[in-house]
């Protein structure tokens, strides 16, 4: 039995993170870890590591059944019992502790908007029409709002359906609040915070942080003298929704 832990260590490290990946993809939660672009590779790759261990698990018994196996030391079996033990703790916490998406905790270390912007957006929303201007999510304002804040570029450009987290302004955060959602370009590694900002005060008392809502409203001046942003969200509305099936914007 030793024998086998201990050439299991690998392997049972493997196969926990394997079938790990495959639950997630089954459940529709991988996309809460990596890029969707990545996922169908992701899921080969996990099949054929827990093909793999199968195979290695089948050519241990058989060498044990041959009576081939090499008694292992002490040491080798205290190695081979950790790695069963932390490939076990992998699996359970995962099964215990359920995917999350980031949150706002992770949004204010990594600071909102602080990548560069696209110059490109600012160019494609000033000759963008209605229709388009009603699409844009947070990745197309918070890139507008790095670039300009001259309210006559917002005059004829309302916020429609605004979907993301609630996470406080940190210079206002009675009186302002960033609808805010992660960018990832491969994983949940790289994810970077955008928001746009919305004033409403006292929003606290209806909106907890971390909550979902969807805004609409008007860019105008920032009513508040001590957030940093110019330029906020003047709401019309602002309703609780449920957090969409793909948090992140890809």
């Amino acid at each position: 039995m030793w024998s086998s832990v201990q050439r299991w260590r690998g392997v049972a490290l493997i196969g926990a993170v394997s079938a790990v990946a495959l639950w997630l993809a089954a459940s529709g939660q991988l996309v809460l870890y990596i890029h969707p672009r990545y996922i169908v590779f992701t899921v080969v790759m996990a099949a054929i590591a827990l093909v793999l261990v199968v195979a290695a698990v089948a050519s241990a018994a058989s060498r044990r059944a041959s009576g081939d196996d090499v008694p292992p030391s002490r040491r080798e079996r205290a190695l081979g019992l950790s790695a069963a033990a932390i490939a076990g703790a992998f699996v359970i916490g995962m099964l215990v502790l359920p995917p999350a998406t980031l949150s706002t905790a992770t949004a204010q270390q990594r600071q909102i908007n602080a990548t560069a912007a696209d110059l490109e957006t600012l160019d494609a929303a000033s000759e963008a029409d209605d229709k388009t201007v009603a699409r844009f999510t947070v990745r197309e304002w918070s890139g507008i709002l790095r670039q300009t804040s001259d309210l006559a570029f917002f005059a004829d450009k309302p916020v429609t359906d605004l979907v993301g987290f609630v996470a406080p302004d940190p210079d206002d955060p009675e009186n302002v609040f960033y609808v805010s959602r992660f960018v990832i370009t491969c994983c949940a590694v790289d994810a970077q915070p955008l928001g746009v900002p919305v004033h409403l005060p006292s929003w606290q008392d209806r909106y907890a942080v971390d909550s979902w809502v969807s805004v609409t409203g008007e860019f105008g001046a920032n009513p508040s003298s001590s957030s940093a942003q110019p330029v906020v969200v003047l709401p019309d509305t602002v309703e609780a929704v449920e957090q969409p099936s793909e948090p992140y914007l890809f």
